[in-house]
């Protein structure tokens, strides 16, 4: 701690899902796609990596272009970053001024970003039910984020229900984290950019087969994304590599391969969730590519070890509301029925 600004010395950084290098075990802890990368998006990887030589676009035309079209949006409507993460990075940087609220239980990172970004701000307490209460964020100031749905719970607040209140705050900033969107009817991307106030953030690392490439965007009206790049050419103008903007491309010009595994990993999750439920497991009505799941008679810790000694590996999160809870990624119908027969063998076992 020597060297390091004093601002950072006591900051907690945020905790990233075990990545095991072993073809043995299940992972359903990060909430990556299950199914494999299209042969179009490795084959454009692969062509573009002759020209590494040179810098990456710093307009990832060809990528923000496809998007917008798909969205319905202008491109300069369109922002994109080296993952969501950056993304999320610079809204925390150059926009909270005034403070930053968020929930308390959702993406991990925003509270590492408020530290880092020594903002102001509340956190609001979800519901027992775990929903958000979209009133309670007027005792509050300043920029608002909601993932929606959010993580780790899985739920969503409506979207009409949420427009209502963007417009009932026209001088605040919302930006709405969809990061999950795609496994949802509840995106509200082609309305944000009728509002000066709202900025629609998203990944390709869900639904999209790319974790590991690190793309992600935001929607907004053209003066929020104008402001965006300012602060993106301040930093890192270079910030979306060659061969991610390539991907990119290439997954949006495969947009059927996308809807059919977003389809089965939604058709996984309604048969799992009824499994899980018949062995009495709570289950959290799940609008993304995960379940958030507990049971009385296993505890949530134990639930995570277990299962990590039989090489399955799932969330858990230390934190006193949902310690009982763990976050179960959708896998392979193959993969889940592993998972399924494991737990079933668990149940057996404290019953």
């Amino acid at each position: 701690m020597r060297f390091l600004h004093s601002k950072f010395q006591n900051i907690k950084p945020y905790t990233p899902g075990e990545q095991l290098n072993n073809p043995e075990v299940i992972k359903l802890n990060t909430n990556e796609n299950p199914y494999p990368t299209p042969a179009n998006v490795i084959e454009a990887a692969t062509k573009v990596a002759a020209t590494l030589s040179r810098y990456s676009d710093p307009t990832a035309r060809e990528v923000i272009e496809p998007l917008a079209a798909h969205f319905g949006v202008k491109p300069e409507e369109v922002f994109v970053g080296n993952g969501s993460d950056e993304v999320l990075s610079l809204l925390f940087q150059g926009f909270a001024e005034e403070g930053i609220n968020f929930a308390d239980l959702t993406y991990g990172f925003y509270e590492v970003y408020r530290q880092y970004y020594q903002c102001k701000g509340e956190t609001i307490p979800l519901q027992k039910d775990f929903t958000l209460n979209l009133a309670d964020f007027n005792q509050t100031k300043g920029t608002i984020i909601l993932a929606n749905p959010n993580a780790p719970t899985g739920l969503v607040t409506p979207k009409e229900e949420l427009l209502d209140f963007i417009q009932k705050h026209p001088e605040r900033l919302f930006i709405v984290d969809e990061a999950y969107g795609d496994f949802a009817n509840e995106s509200i991307i082609k309305e944000a950019v009728k509002y000066e106030n709202v900025v629609v953030v998203g990944t390709f690392s869900k639904s999209r087969h790319m974790a590991g490439a690190r793309l992600g965007f935001a929607v907004s009206n053209a003066q929020r994304i104008n402001e965006l790049n300012r602060l993106k050419f301040s930093t890192n103008p270079y910030n979306v590599n060659s061969m991610t903007i390539a991907c990119g491309k290439a997954s949006l010009a495969n947009q059927a391969y996308v809807d059919e595994c977003v389809q089965k990993v939604i058709a996984t999750r309604t048969w799992i969730s009824q499994q899980l439920t018949d062995l009495g497991f709570e289950v959290l009505p799940s609008h993304t590519n995960f379940i958030f799941v507990r049971h009385p008679k296993l505890a949530g810790q134990d639930f995570y070890q277990q299962l990590k000694e039989k090489n399955i590996l799932i969330r858990w999160f230390d934190q006193e509301r949902i310690r009982d809870f763990c976050r179960v990624s959708i896998g392979t119908d193959e993969e889940m029925h592993k998972f399924l027969n494991v737990t079933t063998a668990l149940l057996e076992r404290v019953n």
